[in-house]
Parts: structure tokens; sequence; C-alpha cells
């Protein structure tokens, strides 16, 4: 050819076939499970236990989906790589499991994987809570006809408010 084809005319590069396999996803954000349960007030000074509730493939992975766009196929996998969990009192938790779900059993135990304890109560706050909100961040590995890529997925959250109470105790 004497002119070669303008590079629009090349198709889509296998980067952005991946970006048609992570919508086809429809990645969502986590159900959040804690203990104390947001219906319930929880106590200064006790451990508060966070996971995954119902942890699925759209909701923490992994999760596989393929597409394909001219000539150019890809297969994309995407999992929680970890998720951020801002307490509401300016604490942050990082986690990179779904967390281990509480029961009675534990008791005044910590979580041994995702947890906090608050240090002060919610009532001094606006609307007397704290927002607990948990944000998943994802790694789309992906490949190609050789070629391979990844691909961060962020900003998918879900809160919950949670009132935190002080236990007074007197001794005579």
């Amino acid at each position: 050819m004497a002119t070669p084809p303008d590079a629009a005319d090349a198709g889509p590069t296998p980067g952005e076939v991946a970006q048609i396999a992570v919508e086809r996803m429809n990645l969502r954000a986590v159900e959040i499970g804690m203990s104390p349960d947001p219906d319930g007030p929880g106590v200064v000074a006790l451990p508060t236990w966070l996971w995954v509730q119902d942890p699925g493939e759209q909701t923490f992975g992994p999760i596989t989906r393929t597409a394909s766009a001219g000539s150019v196929t890809v297969s994309a996998t995407a999992r929680v790589e970890r998720i951020v969990w801002d307490m509401g009192d300016g604490t942050q938790v990082v986690c990179t499991g779904p967390g281990t779900p509480y029961e009675t059993r534990f008791g005044r135990d910590a979580s041994p994987d995702c947890g906090h304890t608050y240090t002060w109560e919610s009532g001094y706050r606006p609307g007397q809570e704290y927002t607990v909100t948990a944000t998943s961040e994802w790694i789309v590995d992906w490949e190609s006809a050789g070629q391979s890529g990844s691909l961060e997925v962020d900003d998918l959250s879900r809160s919950v408010q949670v009132s935190i109470g002080e236990a007074q105790v007197l001794v005579n």
C-alpha cells in the first residue's frame, strides 16, 4: 500500500477489550457484616468485627469473563485485593481477606483478621453515630494472544451507621 491505514482503523487494543470484560462482570460493593450489628449499639473498648457478608463472585471474586472486539479476544479475572474500612472515627482498617464472621462463642475476643476497637463513643458525632464505609479495591488480570496486563477497579463502596456507647461502672 502506498498509504498505510490510519491507526484508528487498527481496532481496539487488548487493554480496551479488557475493560469491556470488566464491565460484563457487574462488580458490586461488598455487603457489610459487622459486630456489633449496626441495628444495635456497640460499646467503647469492645472489639468490633468486620467481614464481607455473603462473599460472591461479583462482590469479592474471583470472577472471570471473556470479551471480543474485532480480532481481539481477552479473558479477564477479577478479585478483591483489599478492603479499606473507614471506621468513621478517623481510623482506617485494611483487610486483605473477607474477614471472619462473629459468632457468640468468640465472646469478647478480637477478630483474628479484620477488626477495630472504638475508643470514643459516637454520642458526640452528628446523628450520634459513626459512618462505617467499606471500599473494595479490585485487581483485574487479563490475557490476550500472548499479551497480559492488570487493571484496578476502585470506588466500590457501601456504608452503614453504627452507634457506639460507653459503659460506666460505679464501684462503692
